[in-house]
């Protein structure tokens, strides 16, 4: 691995270190605090003020200051315990209103928040604005934008899948030749021959991972600006309450929520498969296992996941069809 793709790594590593994650709304004794409504999860370090879900918040609050209150006054915490506790509870009040968000509100926090979280969020409230407070169409036109702001790298990676494709049944005859030798000579042999067949093909076995560097924090990121501002899972998409999971729709009787989940396996199942490498067969039955299993976790999953994230990731898993699809036709 040369210099430049070790320091990408290592630059890689130390950003998911100092992530600044999403942090649960909980009471004073552990317990996750959800809208009793949609059911979805909500977090502590919403980035602006809540409206609808305002008295939930204060409640949670109050409920865990008077929890501490009583915690200090039997003598179960230090003084000096007791008033970190109170400083790290919300303050709802200094929070922005959703609609005046700002990159630079609350100063520089860490930096996945401040150089990924926030300048997200900025971009969907201001787009969501622009589109008459539509913000489940906000949500759809910033994964486009994302999309078409990585197509170059997209396009690459996708045109040497299609190599490898091409590569492999000459790659197999080579593993083949080599099976049952493990000298020296002939693993050095075995590599000379396997770079001359990447070099026809123009593969580089390690220029794959540089898409997955850059999507993996901005996937994350998408996903965290989502629920951090209550603006989006406050509103409505279509007949949807972006907050609402499929799983709560299903028990206030509205069962056509359901299709959401429905909709997130197909687009996943055609996505994964789409960007499947011809391997050897038992390299390819481990490999479709593992597709398998990952489809199916996700779609049990989107049942608990909030309408707005389920918008993001159908719409991201769309575009990504339809650029292979693309690719394949310009093949």
């Amino acid at each position: 691995m040369s210099k430049n793709k070790k320091l990408l790594v290592v630059v890689f590593l130390l950003v998911l270190l100092i992530t600044g994650c999403t942090k649960q709304l909980k009471d004073a004794d552990g317990k996750i605090v959800q809208d009793e409504k949609t059911k979805q999860t909500l977090v502590e370090n919403i980035l602006c003020k809540p409206v609808e879900l305002k008295k939930t918040y204060e409640d949670a609050i109050k409920q865990k200051k008077i929890d501490y209150d009583k915690i200090y006054e039997d003598g179960d915490i230090s003084k000096n315990d007791y008033q970190k506790k109170i400083k790290n509870i919300l303050n709802i009040d200094k929070l922005p209103v959703c609609t005046e968000i700002s990159v630079v509100e609350g100063g520089y926090e860490t930096f996945w928040t401040s150089v990924f979280v926030k300048p997200l969020a900025w971009v969907i409230v201001n787009i969501g604005k622009i589109l008459k407070n539509s913000y489940g169409l906000a949500i759809i036109v910033v994964t486009i934008l994302i999309k078409l702001i990585l197509l170059p790298f997209t396009l690459k990676s996708l045109r040497q899948s299609e190599n490898i494709k091409k590569a492999q049944p000459l790659l197999q005859k080579i593993d083949k030749k080599y099976a049952n030798k493990t000298d020296q000579q002939s693993m050095m042999m075995k590599s000379n021959e396997m770079m001359a067949v990447y070099k026809k093909y123009k593969i580089n076995p390690v220029s794959g991972c540089l898409l997955g560097f850059i999507q993996i924090p901005l996937f994350f990121a998408f996903y965290e600006a989502l629920y951090r501002l209550p603006i989006l899972f406050e509103g409505k998409f279509l007949i949807f309450k972006m907050g609402m999971t499929p799983f709560a729709g299903a028990q206030e009787g509205y069962w056509y929520y359901l299709i959401l989940p429905i909709i997130v396996g197909l687009v996943t199942y055609f996505s994964f498969k789409m960007n499947k490498n011809t391997m050897p067969d038992d390299q390819m039955k481990q490999m479709n296992m593992m597709f398998n299993i990952m489809i199916v976790m996700i779609f049990i999953t989107s049942f608990s996941m909030s309408t707005a994230i389920i918008i993001y990731w159908i719409t991201n898993s769309l575009l990504t069809i339809i650029q292979n699809l693309l690719v394949k036709r310009s093949k």
